[in-house]
């Protein structure tokens, strides 16, 4: 009975130090896991910015999650994404001129890196944004609106031209015509002309009435 019992102690003692030992080699594998570094807030608009981030090489990565906040403000997003090999993320639905705080952190098969070094930025204001845009910077909107600007006035000025030509054409046409009939209106003056002047006398004297 005494052997019995040491037997079930000793593997009890077995399988206690095996559970700890696979314990402690969990926590040591993500404990491996390094949390992003050089995290970087870009392309920061009123409404909208992008984060950027890397990690060391030989990690086991297989996606991220970012937490963002408003400054003094305990509600949190929460975005998260797995099976990817992206290396930045965008931010939407942001609020101008507002203080934001982003933590970045590595997911892997064995779970999430500590949380990288919180990074704090602000959206600026519509009339700032406004302000700051360059005379000579022109975005892929503005052009397609220029571009369309300029197609139809050169509609314009075709259906213009072709209009201008049409008046010129029926003018030179009407003139024609009028040149045409100018010898034959010459002609029926010249013959009326004739007809009402006063008959001479066959022996070249006017008649002349008795009174």
């Amino acid at each position: 009975m005494v052997q019995s019992g040491s037997s079930a102690a000793a593997a009890a003692a077995v399988l206690l130090l095996l559970l700890g030992f696979l314990s402690v080699s969990s926590v040591n594998a993500d404990a491996l896991l390094s949390a992003p570094l050089n995290v970087t807030i870009r392309e920061i608009e009123v409404n909208s910015a992008v984060v950027t981030w890397e990690i060391l090489e030989g990690d086991p990565v297989i996606g991220f999650a970012i937490t963002q906040q408003k400054k003094d403000v305990r509600m949190l997003r929460f975005i998260q994404e797995v099976n990817t090999t992206t290396r930045s993320c965008a931010l939407w639905d942001l609020d101008e001129d507002t203080e934001y705080i982003v933590h970045v952190q590595s997911i892997s098969m064995g779970g999430s890196s500590p949380p990288s070094e919180p990074i704090l930025f602000r959206t600026p204001k519509e009339s700032e944004k406004l302000a700051s845009k360059s005379p000579d910077e022109v975005t892929m909107q503005e052009v397609g609106q220029a571009a369309q600007l300029r197609a139809g006035e050169l509609i314009i000025i075709v259906v213009v031209l072709i209009m201008w030509a049409g008046v010129i054409a029926l003018f030179c046409r009407q003139y024609d015509i009028i040149k045409d009939n100018e010898p034959n209106n010459n002609k029926d003056k010249a013959k009326n002309s004739s007809e009402c002047s006063t008959p001479e006398h066959p022996q070249g004297g006017l008649l002349r009435s008795n009174v």
